[in-house]
């Protein structure tokens, strides 16, 4: 029975894993409130998930200088038992304000929203493209 339950535990262990697989790599955000869009690096942190701003662009393109640059703007993250949903923390550097996030997975698309006040207040941050 042990072996069993051992058996179990790292098979939901290695299917977390594998669903947050999916998740890792470079994405281009949305367009902001300002029109701008960043590349976001997500990858494993500890047991959970984050991503990283890595480049930041004006609406025409051109890479942009930013203090958010280097920045987690998605943090403790992780899959839910639905099939390409992720929860967790997300920053907008637009409005400078976290939100809890639900992040949804459809092959190179990621959508993105956010709530505060306990879903209150939500905002739907679109759709990020994979880069990579």
């Amino acid at each position: 029975m042990r072996r069993f339950l051992t058996a179990a535990a790292a098979l939901v262990a290695m299917t977390g894993a594998a669903l947050a697989d999916d998740l890792m790599g470079d994405w281009r955000t949305a367009p902001d409130d300002n029109g701008n869009t960043g590349i976001i690096r997500i990858a494993q942190c500890g047991t959970s998930l984050c991503g990283t701003l890595m480049q930041a662009f004006d609406g025409s393109g051109a890479s942009i200088q930013t203090d958010n640059i280097g920045r987690q703007i998605i943090w403790d993250t992780n899959p839910t038992t639905t099939a390409g949903e992720y929860v967790g923390r997300l920053y907008a550097p637009d409005r400078d304000r976290e939100y809890r996030s639900r992040l949804e997975l459809s092959g190179n698309t990621l959508t993105v929203s956010g709530c505060v006040m306990g879903g209150a207040i939500c905002r739907e941050g679109g759709r990020w493209q994979r880069v990579n």
